[in-house]
């Protein structure tokens, strides 16, 4: 008797351990590695927006979005306007498994940076380890649908985004990213 209490209570609690984590990891909950081949074509276009940085005043900027056919390349322009007196180039392609990014802004060197690209939910994340101001940084590029009102599926509808670019320092004991700077990204009207 005592054996099949004690069975069944083993029983119900994996039933229940298996109901939470089928319900804690929800496809919207979990990210998920991807190829640049599904986030290329979402981005392809020409978008207008703010761009902020923190302490400078946002300013409207211009973006160029430019998929190849193949869908193993993207290009961004980012017109002058924001902090740089140049446009800036960033240049995405895929690297085996990873994307290799090429950013230039007609002042200083190229800087090649490899990512791993992320998908949860309608949201994409770039993420990789280099160099922020002269310190190891994990560096997060993050692309997030954007609505200032509106449920989930009106966001992901909307066809703005907001591009996050923020670091992690390596050699600080925080743990939280810092907010470099946030570009919005509405389509522009034709």
């Amino acid at each position: 008797m005592l054996y099949q209490t004690v069975l069944m209570a083993g029983k119900n609690l994996l039933m229940l351990t298996m109901v939470l984590m089928a319900v804690i990891m929800t496809p919207a909950a979990i990210a998920a590695k991807v190829d640049i081949s599904q986030f290329c074509p979402v981005l392809d276009g020409d978008w207008e927006g703010s761009a902020a940085k923190s302490g400078v005043a946002p300013r409207h900027v211009t973006t160029a979005a430019i998929c190849s056919s193949d869908k193993r390349n993207l290009m961004l322009t980012v017109s002058r306007g924001d902090s740089n007196p140049n446009s800036e180039v960033w240049w995405f392609r895929a690297q085996g498994n990873d994307v290799l990014l090429t950013y230039t802004d007609g002042v200083g060197e190229d800087r090649e940076q490899l990512f791993s690209l992320y998908q949860r939910g309608n949201s994409f994340t770039f993420l990789g380890k280099g160099q922020m101001n002269q310190r190891p940084a994990l560096i997060r590029l993050r692309f997030e649908p954007k609505s200032s009102v509106g449920s989930k599926e009106e966001q992901a509808s909307s066809g703005s985004w907001l591009w996050r670019q923020s670091a992690h320092y390596l050699d600080d004991d925080s743990e939280q990213y810092q907010l470099i700077r946030a570009i919005e990204l509405r389509p522009v009207a034709q």
